[in-house]
């Protein structure tokens, strides 16, 4: 097993629009600023860990566009190694961001194009790669199918495995069961578990709820309260930093999963890489966008050291 980092995706193009308010349905407002850039849970987060040092290979599918080109000048500048094909038939991927002025908080649609037919397939084409990685991290917007095969490729070649389970969905049989890691933040959580989540203590009973499903491992991420981490002994709570003033939340999920599957790639405890990718989070969500926003290693380094 080497030590690359294996990640299962999508790649979208984010139209951000910046408003004081969300318009209700049948009204137009007016926006205070609008941005285009690279996106998707998937290459963000192959993005984060590049940025921070893992080897970083991601798998997709593209369309031939100009939304395309900015993937692979996205991933080049990063240092992430593109696995993907190319298709003539149908559209690279694009969200829809709105973004509070006030609070940074934000609402997201996401269409995946062509990449909402990644396939089995496509999984057994890269098996070799996963089945040799040391982590392979998927989420959910891309095929159901594919992520499952992927997690159970990678748990028969001996990989660490991580789930992001967003956006939030039913889970076939069997899925949690292939997941060392699962990485829900509290509305993901609350999907998977029934159980609400509000607090700390909360978190800790949703946490215990994924571990009697077959997780290994339970993190559940909590904003600016920090994360939740359970193994099935004692539950940690680990409090978010304070890199700066918060400028917007979009992509800090995917910030901390690329940190935290770079820490793990990097030989680092589990408790050691939640750490460290809460101080990844922590850096992006000081800055606009979400790719643009990943930390380099130096700074998460910094700012551990720090604090």
């Amino acid at each position: 097993m080497g030590q690359d980092i294996v990640v299962l995706g999508v790649f979208v193009a984010d139209t951000s629009y910046r408003a004081d308010r969300a318009p209700r349905m049948g009204e137009t407002i007016m926006g205070n600023s609008f941005a285009l850039g690279p996106g998707g849970k998937g290459s963000n987060q192959a993005v984060a860990a590049a940025r921070v040092g893992g080897k970083v290979h991601f798998i997709t599918r593209l369309g031939r566009d100009p939304f395309a080109d900015m993937a692979l000048s996205t991933w080049e500048r990063a240092g992430v190694i593109p696995e993907i094909t190319q298709h003539d038939d149908s559209y690279t991927g694009a969200a829809y961001i709105f973004v509070e002025e006030a609070t940074g908080d934000n609402a997201i649609i996401v269409c995946p194009g062509v990449a909402s037919t990644i396939s089995t397939g496509d999984i057994d084409t890269h098996g070799d790669l996963i089945a040799d990685a040391s982590v392979f991290m998927t989420q959910l917007e891309q095929p159901m199918a594919a992520a499952h095969h992927g997690l159970d490729l990678a748990r028969k070649g001996g990989a660490v495995t991580i789930l992001n389970p967003a956006p939030a969905a039913d889970l076939p049989d069997g899925m949690l069961a292939l997941c060392d890691y699962v990485t829900p933040n509290e509305s993901e959580a609350e999907g998977l578990t029934g159980i609400a989540v509000t607090s700390v203590a909360e978190a800790t009973q949703a946490a215990e709820a994924l571990l009697a499903k077959g997780v290994g491992a339970a993190i559940i991420t909590l904003g600016e309260n920090g994360a939740l981490f359970h193994d099935g002994t004692n539950p940690v709570h680990v409090p978010a930093f304070n890199a700066g003033p918060v400028v917007e939340t979009t992509g800090a999920g995917d910030a901390f999963n690329g940190g935290f599957a770079a820490g793990l790639a990097r030989g680092m405890a589990p408790l050691e890489a939640v750490r460290f990718g809460s101080a990844t989070a922590a850096i992006s969500v000081t800055r606009p966008g979400t790719a643009p926003s990943m930390p380099d290693l130096g700074e998460v380094e910094a700012l551990l050291q720090a604090q």
